[in-house]
């Protein structure tokens, strides 16, 4: 008896689940839920802009703006003109082409920078009135454009703080490797490299050589912004120095030695700035084109083809052109003692001709393998009265020295450097 009512409940039960089921079934089919709609994925690039009642202080103290004006931060993006940022400001096209016509003598808009920021005050009226536009050409440098009662554009600069720093290391492989290795800004490796260019080959540096070096750290509010000038510094290459402290003497800069001589040589070390010597001066090499032994009388710096190849002195250029052996090739006359010629390039920079006059450092070419050439390399050649000689032992002169008149007042700052440097201590990688 109680088997049968049980049975007969279950049934009942289970014929009521199925009715409700079926009721259910019969209002979605009326009445459909819509479907959550799928996420939409967010731009690869977004630009975050800020909007702020509360300006800056900096632009508030400056007298820039006032602090009753609505603030909008934004980054340029990817060919934004400023028409289309003052647009969404009900900044009129007029006014815009007057303010970029202005702007050239002080700063040309078309050269605005994607991920550079700008900030726009406005008023909060319903015609959002336009006061001031100001970019930041970067962390210290800006330019305002003010949009009162007449256009007024005009640059400005942050205050800069300067802190004094000091690094050093032993050379395990490179200058460049070694500093990095220590993370040292890359802005010292590459003021190192200018300082010593006339005094230290850095492509024949041996482990065990070492530097310390004493320079000037940027900062903008309280934000490390790169590097100054690098005040002193001692590089020891095969157990000798070589020191370098920074002097200005009236409107002229430079770095001297401990004996007031300039570190400035009449020309550079090598005509490239990253490269390695693949082929040195010779009476007699191996030619790996023609396959038989002749003079070679250059140096050979191998480096990526379209490296830029520097003239490594002051110069009229003599030759520009090419032939079956040199490829594209230049030649420079420094003065009645010194020439120099520089081999296989891939082509010679636009505007370096017979007659035209060059300063030391500037680009005349680009690394190739043109001519009589099996990579891309440079083959720089020296004369000396007519002959040629090896470039790497040839003993340079020294640009000139310190101005009579500055020697004392050098000679403290170079005694004063000199104990700074002795008292850095040489941080030895573990």
């Amino acid at each position: 008896m109680i088997l049968k009512l049980f049975s007969h409940n279950l049934r009942f039960a289970t014929g009521i689940s199925i009715i409700l089921l079926s009721l259910v079934l019969i209002s979605y089919i009326s009445n459909p839920e819509p479907l959550a709609e799928a996420p939409i994925p967010e731009e690869e690039h977004v630009v975050e802009e800020v909007i702020d009642t509360v300006p800056p202080n900096f632009y508030v103290l400056n007298g820039i703006v006032s602090d009753s004006l609505i603030h909008y931060e934004g980054s340029i993006k990817k060919n934004q003109s400023l028409s289309e940022i003052l647009l969404r400001f009900n900044v009129s096209y007029s006014l815009i082409d007057q303010l970029a016509k202005k702007s050239k003598d002080v700063f040309d808009v078309r050269k605005f920078k994607v991920g550079k920021k700008y900030n726009i005050f406005y008023s909060e009226d319903s015609a959002q009135h336009v006061e001031a536009f100001i970019y930041e050409i970067d962390a210290a440098n800006y330019v305002v454009y003010r949009l009162t009662d007449s256009i007024n554009i005009y640059r400005e600069r942050k205050q800069v703080d300067v802190e004094i720093r000091t690094a050093s290391g032993i050379i395990n492989s490179s200058l460049w490797n070694t500093m990095a290795d220590n993370n040292i800004d890359q802005g010292i490796t590459m003021e190192m490299a200018e300082i010593y260019a006339w005094a230290v080959d850095f492509y024949r540096i041996q482990k065990g050589d070492w530097f310390k070096v004493i320079y000037e750290e940027k900062y903008v509010d309280g934000e490390k912004v790169g590097i100054g000038r690098v005040l002193g510094a001692r590089f020891n290459h095969m157990n000798e120095d070589y020191n370098a402290i920074y002097f200005e003497q009236g409107e002229t800069s430079d770095y001297f030695d401990e004996n007031n001589k300039s570190m400035r040589k009449a020309f550079l070390k090598a005509p490239l700035k990253y490269s390695r010597i693949s082929s040195r001066y010779s009476k007699r090499r191996f030619h790996p084109v023609q396959k038989r032994y002749k003079t070679h009388l250059g140096t050979d710096y191998a480096a990526p083809k379209g490296t830029p190849i520097m003239s490594t002195g002051n110069g009229t250029i003599v030759k520009s052109g090419y032939s079956r052996g040199n490829g594209n090739y230049v030649k420079i006359k420094h003065n009645s003692v010194y020439s120099t010629q520089y081999l296989h390039m891939t082509k010679i920079k636009s505007g370096i001709r017979k007659g035209v006059r060059v300063k030391q450092g500037d680009i005349i070419g680009y690394v190739g393998s043109t001519g009589l050439a099996t990579g891309p390399h440079v083959c720089y050649r020296f004369w000396k009265n007519g002959r040629q000689v090896d470039a790497l032992k040839l003993k340079l002169p020294a640009s000139l020295p310190i101005d009579a008149k500055y020697l004392e007042e050098y000679k403290k700052v170079r005694d004063k450097m000199l104990q700074q440097l002795d008292e850095v201590d040489l941080e030895v990688e573990v």
